[in-house]
């Protein structure tokens, strides 16, 4: 069996340790492997560690790669994943938080992981958007939804697949929180310019429940926020 590495270089033995236990516990699939990319990937939902603590996800994949000019011959796809979590919590973009990546070649494949902790009380956008939520709360999403893109791509970071899928929501009364999930397609542009078209094309297409007028709004809330400053000026 070859080292087992993280975006962040080599890890000790007993990351390799980790590395074992974290890919042998046992879960339920919540997302079955799908082959992909030349590989496979799968999602599964593990049991809460300890009494009070959150419960888990794990994806797992095998020959899961990706190609850039500087990994030509491949990477494991969960290392690009890893990097963007970290660079998300640097730019103040709630993700879920990181619990364990990392990737080893066994039998001539690579083995990805990655384990992050549930987002409790979260929903995707589009299930949301299926409650019927009142006026207000549409408005509080949608300003802050404004607000997490913003800082994503004042740091010139590209989300690369921004669905409402991967969009959760938390809403309590009219205070509302935005989470980013699925990052593994996130890269940095050197234009923010190129990742704010991308992103917002992307959205514009997925957004599933979002009517047209929520999408004027929330453009008009993006569009008001000033370069850097995370708080939106736009008028409810």
């Amino acid at each position: 069996m070859s080292a087992v590495i993280s975006a962040q270089g080599r890890l000790p033995s007993f990351g390799q340790a980790r590395f074992e236990r974290w890919w042998d516990m046992g879960g339920e699939w919540v997302e079955e492997p799908n082959q992909r990319r030349g590989g496979e990937s799968g999602v599964k939902l593990l049991p809460a560690q300890g009494r009070g603590q959150p419960r888990l996800y794990s994806k797992r994949q095998v020959g899961h790669i990706y190609r850039s000019w500087l990994h030509p011959l491949g990477r494991p796809t969960v290392l690009r994943e890893e990097e963007a979590l970290r660079a998300c919590e640097q730019l103040q973009v709630p993700v879920p938080k990181l619990v364990f990546c990392a990737a080893r070649r066994e039998k001539g494949q690579w083995q990805g992981l990655l384990v992050t902790e549930e987002l409790s009380g979260f929903v995707s956008l589009g299930q949301w958007y299926a409650s019927e939520a009142p006026s207000a709360q549409r408005r509080a999403v949608l300003q802050q939804l404004a607000v997490v893109l913003r800082r994503l791509h004042g740091g010139r970071r590209q989300h690369g697949c921004l669905y409402a899928k991967h969009i959760y929501v938390r809403v309590d009364g009219e205070h509302a929180e935005i989470a980013l999930l699925d990052l593994e397609k996130s890269r940095r542009r050197l234009l923010r310019s190129r990742a704010v078209r991308h992103d917002l094309d992307q959205l514009r297409r997925r957004r599933e429940g979002m009517p047209e007028s929520d999408w004027q709004y929330f453009l008009a809330c993006y569009h008001s926020l000033t370069s850097g400053n995370g708080d939106s000026r736009h008028a409810a």
